[in-house]
C-alpha cells in the first residue's frame, strides 16, 4: 500500500488542503489503531508533553464545550490551543492559537514543517502493507506541533469520533470531558449505547479529572464510565447532577443567564452567549475543566468567568444568521441534537410559522 506525497513548497492553502483531504478517512482505515500517531510523535520528539490538555468527547456538544473551555482558560492569561472538527468553511478553523485560527500562510508553513515526517510514517507503514496516515491523523499531528511550537500552556482538543481509537487519544487529558452519549456513528462505534460509551470512555487516563455531562442514558452509560475511572485510577470523577449542577437558568437577550455549581464554588448569574438548556450544561463542564488546568486554588474569578462565557461564538450551533425573516442554522445530526434544537427554539422564539430546511448525506 503506497501513497503519493505531493511537495507543498510554493503551493497555496487550497493545494495543501487538497493534499490533506485526499488521504483516507479515519474511519475507513483497515488498521484502526494509534500506531501511526505514535510513530509521528516519536519522530517529532513528543511535543504533546509540553502543554496541559483538556480532552473533549461525547455524541453532542463537543465543539461548544471545547470553545467555552478555551475561552475560560484564555481569560486567565494562559496561552491556548484549540483543535476542533469538522470545519464549516475553511480548514484553518480546526487549529487556533489564543482564539485565532491559523492564517493561510501559517497553515501552509505548518504543513511544510511536518510533511517529511508524514512521508516517513507512510513509507514505514507501506512496507508493512498497512494504511498511510489518514487526513484526520495529519491534521491532529499538525495541531500538536503548532501548539508545542507556539508554545501554548493548555490545549483544548475535541475528539473527532469516538475516543479510544481516535487520533487525538495519543494525548493524556488533565481533564477528560465526556458529554452526552447517544446513538451516532453506529457503523464504527457500536450498535448499543453501552458500546458507544465504552469507546468514549477510552479517553480517560490515569491523571485525568473526569467530567461527565448530563446523560440521556445515565443508567446504561454511567457504570461503564465509572469502571473506566477505576481501571485507570483517575483522581476525580465529577458528574453533572451530582458534584456539578446547573442550579438555575433563565433565557436572556442573545442567550441565557445561569447559576452553576462546582466542587470549587458557586458561580451566580453567569451570562452564556448561547441559547438552550444543553448549552448551560456544556458551560458547566467547561467550567469544571478550566478549574482543573488553571493554576489557582478554589473557584475561578466570577467576573472573568462571566466575561469569557458571554463572548463565546460557536458557528453552526443554533446560530441566527439573519433577521426578517429569522434564519437559524444548526449542525445537529442525531436525535439528541434535534431535541435540544427544538427545545431551544421553543424556549427562545415565538414563531407563528416555522420552515425547516434539512440536508443530509444519507
Amino acid at each position: 500500500m503506497s501513497f503519493e506525497h505531493p511537495n507543498s513548497k510554493g503551493q497555496n492553502i487550497r493545494d495543501v488542503e487538497r493534499a490533506i483531504m485526499a488521504r483516507p478517512a479515519e474511519h475507513d482505515s483497515p488498521n484502526l489503531d494509534l500506531d501511526r500517531m505514535g510513530m509521528m510523535l516519536d519522530l517529532l520528539g513528543h511535543p504533546e508533553h509540553s502543554f496541559r490538555v483538556i480532552h473533549v468527547t461525547g455524541t453532542n456538544g463537543k465543539g461548544s464545550t471545547a470553545r467555552m473551555a478555551e475561552a475560560l482558560v484564555r481569560a486567565y492569561g494562559l496561552r491556548t490551543g484549540l483543535y476542533t472538527s469538522p470545519h464549516l468553511e475553511r480548514i484553518n478553523e480546526r487549529i487556533a492559537i489564543d482564539g485565532q485560527e491559523l492564517s493561510d500562510e501559517d497553515f501552509v508553513d505548518l504543513y511544510q514543517q511536518i510533511e517529511d515526517f508524514i512521508a516517513m510514517v507512510d513509507d514505514r507503514f507501506a512496507q508493512q502493507g498497512r494504511a498511510p496516515m489518514s487526513f484526520f491523523e495529519v491534521l491532529t499531528a499538525m495541531a500538536v506541533w503548532a501548539f508545542a511550537d507556539a508554545p501554548v500552556d493548555v490545549a483544548i482538543v475535541e475528539v473527532g469520533m469516538g475516543g479510544r481509537w481516535d487520533a487525538t487519544n495519543v494525548l493524556d487529558g488533565d481533564a477528560a470531558i465526556i458529554g452526552p452519549v447517544d446513538m451516532d456513528h453506529m457503523q464504527w462505534l457500536g450498535d448499543t449505547v453501552e458500546q458507544i460509551a465504552g469507546e468514549k470512555a477510552g479517553i480517560i487516563k490515569p491523571k485525568s479529572t473526569v467530567i461527565v455531562g448530563a446523560q440521556p442514558h445515565e443508567e446504561a452509560v454511567m457504570p461503564i464510565i465509572e469502571q473506566a475511572v477505576r481501571e485507570q485510577g483517575a483522581p476525580a470523577l465529577l458528574r453533572d447532577g451530582n458534584e456539578l449542577e446547573v442550579v438555575s437558568r433563565m433565557p436572556a437577550v442573545g442567550g441565557q443567564v445561569a447559576t452553576l455549581r462546582t466542587p470549587q464554588g458557586l458561580y451566580k448569574d453567569v451570562p452564556i452567549d448561547k441559547f438552550g438548556e444543553h448549552q448551560a450544561h456544556n458551560a458547566l463542564a467547561a467550567l469544571a475543566a478550566a478549574e482543573t488546568v488553571v493554576p489557582v486554588n478554589g473557584a475561578l474569578d466570577q467576573d472573568l468567568v462571566a466575561e469569557a462565557l458571554s463572548q463565546v461564538r460557536i458557528p453552526g450551533r443554533i446560530e441566527q444568521v439573519r433577521t426578517s425573516p429569522t434564519i437559524i442554522i444548526d449542525g445537529g445530526h442525531n436525535l439528541n441534537a434535534a431535541q435540544s434544537l427544538r427545545s431551544a427554539i421553543e424556549e427562545n422564539y415565538d414563531f407563528k410559522q416555522l420552515v425547516g430546511v434539512i440536508s443530509m448525506m444519507a
